[in-house]
């Protein structure tokens, strides 16, 4: 019986691309482990506003960094073939899901000793392999040396659609002015920060999602998946 071989898929892009819903479909069909890796940083977010480590609208740098080497963040399979991102012990998936915990977590990315700490994190979850991790640098700087690397992008407008029916579902009061705005400010703080900014590995393959179904992605994917396999085997 041949032995398939285990690979590290890094999934790259703009918010709101559904890389998330992607990631967990890809995963959950190939037996591998999920990993969201902005949930981390939604979860560190969480933690600040629970703890008011944010004061008009500035984080306080040193108490979070005291506590963030205490903060233990899991993902924990929740029965239906998928993970859910714990805290310390507590289930928090619903909780950090929020539009206010994302323009937290947004800030929170941009600060080096939380990139550390995360990156190291998930290079960790990562090391047997056997994972599919979502995020905005994760074939540049977590994963350099993935096997497979993906860049998904949309147009800020239908990425906007596609959150706010999200959230209007959740029962969330929001407009879809407001989550175009998020998703914009989003971007510019992606791309334009100076530790670990969004950009295109170069070897990394695009998938523009704009017109594809989610079934459409998940054939996108399992097909660039199973050349990459093949290719390994060959070798």
């Amino acid at each position: 019986m041949e032995i398939v071989p285990k690979i590290i898929v890094a999934i790259d892009g703009y918010s709101s691309c559904g890389k998330s819903t992607m990631a967990k479909a890809l995963a959950k069909t190939i037996g591998y482990l999920y990993i969201d890796s902005g949930a981390m940083y939604r979860a560190v977010g969480l933690f600040c506003m629970h703890h008011r480590l944010i004061i008009e609208n500035q984080i306080d740098l040193v108490r979070l960094k005291e506590f963030l080497p205490t903060l233990r963040i899991e993902f924990n399979p929740n029965g239906q073939g998928e993970s859910d991102t714990y805290l310390n012990g507590v289930n928090i998936e619903k909780s950090i899901r929020t539009l206010e915990v994302a323009h937290v977590a947004s800030q929170i990315s941009t600060i080096p000793f939380v990139r550390e700490t995360m990156v190291t994190l998930q290079q960790q979850m990562g090391f047997s392999k056997g994972v599919v991790m979502d995020g905005r640098d994760i074939g540049t700087d977590v994963f350099p040396k993935a096997e497979l690397k993906i860049f998904v992008t949309a147009s800020p407008e239908i990425r906007a659609e596609r959150r706010f029916q999200e959230m209007k579902t959740n029962g969330e009061s929001i407009t879809y002015e407001e989550v175009l705005a998020n998703v914009k400010e989003r971007d510019e703080r992606d791309t334009s920060r100076a530790t670990s900014p969004l950009h295109k590995a170069e070897d990394a393959l695009i998938l523009d999602n704009s017109y594809l179904s989610i079934e459409e992605q998940l054939t996108w994917l399992l097909n660039a998946f199973q050349e990459t396999i093949y290719k390994i085997q060959l070798k």
